[in-house]
């Protein structure tokens, strides 16, 4: 019998060793940039020797495009077994059902207990379940160039949006050079909802009666901001049309003097600048006193209908365990998931002295979208950057942009509470 059960046991064991060895797991990467696939792809390789016989797929796509192609590929049936989650994706593809609860692989998992708190209350925005689990996060500061505020006679970085426009009237003179890298491309609507809280002195999106709050007088004054700093001439007619790399591309190069940005962006510009030549800021105050910088995060998730799910929940650990995540975050940029990794020499440079004061400061308070809703990945990667480019170009006004915001997100919200009840 004992014989019997010991061959039994060799059988199995070399089954479930040609199964590993047969097994691809499919990764989709979404933020993309050579130099973050490159870094995904050691994290990958490590992951693969340690699991021998298990093979990652990795397949790319372009940021501009990523959301509508992503979309046709999971329509098509064509879905990964883990895919890069953005914030505002998440409620979307939460809610048909298509992500894997983390939750029971996180509470079995070692490292759970050493993350901080927004990380896992980031994680659970969508009802109370795990879908994705984050990697970092984006919060707005002010990047400025201090030779081009020298030269304009200016001291210091803006600590008010009224210092701030003056600023970059005053740098807007110096010949060939412009004050403020306006994002009015893809990924911009982060600085026109920032700019409207601001102006608005909340970061509230909607009204106790559920409807928007998008086309409030405040925030219109917001998006007008941003316009007048555009039509005026204080960021580059080009600029209409400007993503993630234009905007760093136009500041590292000295073309605009000011950029709010996350801290990816540092990577990039901490190569092309010398360090004594910019310095990053807490983004400047509102007229309420406050600052409201975009707070947002991208992160792993599982798809439901994976046929490895264990092994994708491993791949998800390789990649948000310490070593990955902080392998990542050097890459990334992005602020850290682990209490621990604060402490870490990379975290001490400079330029993220900057992000760890503003988040200390009782006079920021992180304007968090709401991703609860699945249409938002809609409203901020095509509704937003169509809508704003028209207002940019006087197509339409500030006041028809919010209108034309305020009924979308309305109608979104009051969907979501008729689903939930």
């Amino acid at each position: 019998m004992l014989k019997r059960l010991m061959i039994a046991t060799a059988i199995g064991a070399l089954f479930a060793g040609q199964a590993a060895a047969d097994t691809t797991l499919r990764l989709t990467e979404v933020i993309t940039s050579p130099e973050r696939t490159k870094t995904l792809r050691k994290i990958v390789d490590n992951f693969e020797k340690e699991n021998a016989g298990v093979k990652v797929e990795i397949t790319s796509l372009p940021w501009g495009q990523a959301f509508e192609k992503f979309a046709t590929m999971v329509s098509a049936g064509n879905t990964p077994d883990v895919v890069e989650m953005p914030d505002r994706w998440q409620s979307l593809y939460a809610s048909s059902g298509r992500l894997e609860d983390l939750g029971p692989y996180l509470d079995k998992w070692d490292e759970t207990k050493k993350i901080n708190n927004l990380t896992m209350k980031m994680a659970k925005v969508v009802g109370d379940k795990a879908y994705s689990l984050p990697y970092g996060f984006y919060l707005r500061a002010l990047f400025y160039n201090k030779k081009l505020f020298k030269q304009a006679g200016i001291d210091g970085p803006p600590k008010t949006l009224t210092e701030f426009k003056q600023d970059a009237e005053k740098i807007s003179k110096l010949p060939g050079k412009y004050g403020y890298c306006l994002r009015g491309g893809p990924g911009g609507y982060g600085g026109w909802l920032m700019l409207g809280a601001s102006m608005a002195k909340s970061g509230d999106f909607f009204h106790k009666d559920g409807t928007s709050t998008l086309a409030d007088s405040g925030w219109v004054d917001g998006y007008q901001f941003l316009i007048d700093l555009y039509k005026n001439g204080n960021a580059p007619k080009d600029s209409v049309n400007w993503g993630f790399n234009e905007v760093v591309a136009g500041f590292y190069s000295g073309t605009c003097a000011m950029l709010d940005q996350d801290p990816d962006a540092l990577i990039g510009i901490a190569d092309r600048m010398d360090s004594e030549d910019y310095g990053v800021a807490p983004f400047p105050t509102g007229p309420g006193g406050n600052r409201y910088p975009t707070l947002g995060y991208a992160g792993w998730a599982m798809f439901a209908n994976s046929d490895h799910k264990d092994l994708a929940w491993k791949l998800i650990a390789a990649l948000d365990g310490p070593k990955g995540n902080l392998m990542w975050n050097k890459q990334t940029g992005t602020l850290p998931i682990y209490n621990s990794l604060k402490s870490d020499p990379f975290y001490q440079k400079q330029g993220y002295k900057a992000w760890f004061e503003e988040l200390a400061s009782d006079k920021t308070k992180p304007l968090v979208f709401p991703f609860r809703l699945k249409e938002f990945g809609f409203f901020s990667d095509s509704l937003v950057p169509k809508t704003s480019q028209k207002a940019l170009l006087g197509d339409i006004t500030a006041k028809e942009l919010g209108e034309q915001w305020a009924a979308f997100m309305t109608k979104a919200n009051k969907a979501s509470e008729t689903s939930a009840n």
